[in-house]
């Protein structure tokens, strides 16, 4: 009787377990998975390019000043 109560938990838990692997492989599981994935990497690359952007112009500031490429030639 044991058994048998052992194999049917064990039967309900593996058919539990495959419902949900095969839920996960439904198309429009997928397809909003991978939208929102895009998206995620989308605002991380926005990001990196706004750090890297805003670094190069601080940069260039401090170049400028150091040999001083902002004040006007008078050489004429």
């Amino acid at each position: 009787m044991i058994r048998r109560l052992f194999y049917l938990s064990l039967g309900a838990f593996l058919s539990m377990w495959v419902m949900r692997k095969l839920q996960a492989l439904h198309p429009n599981h997928v397809a909003r998975k991978t939208v929102h994935n895009a998206a995620g990497m989308l605002e991380q690359v926005r990001d990196f390019t706004s750090d890297a952007l805003g670094e190069a112009a601080g940069r260039e500031i401090e170049l400028r000043a150091r040999f001083g490429l902002d004040k006007p030639d008078h050489n004429d």
